[in-house]
């Protein structure tokens, strides 16, 4: 589940254009922080802050649990 919020933020970025500076301003997070996600360091975010993240880039998450 990390790793496909983390895909959908990188994602995202990547359609806008953003540098990593303008994807700081807007996820409200900082440079090196932006710089980890794009690396892909799933244990550096917590599963609330990648949800988190993923609904300031302008994206709804919901659960869907299989039975």
């Amino acid at each position: 589940m990390r790793s496909d919020l983390m895909a959908n933020v990188r994602d995202v970025i990547s359609r806008h254009g953003w540098t990593q500076a303008d994807a700081a301003k807007e996820l409200h997070i900082s440079q090196s922080r932006v710089s980890d996600l794009i690396r892909g360091k799933r244990d550096k975010f917590s599963l609330a802050m990648l949800v988190m993240l993923a609904t300031r880039a302008g994206n709804k998450v919901a659960l869907a649990i299989a039975a």
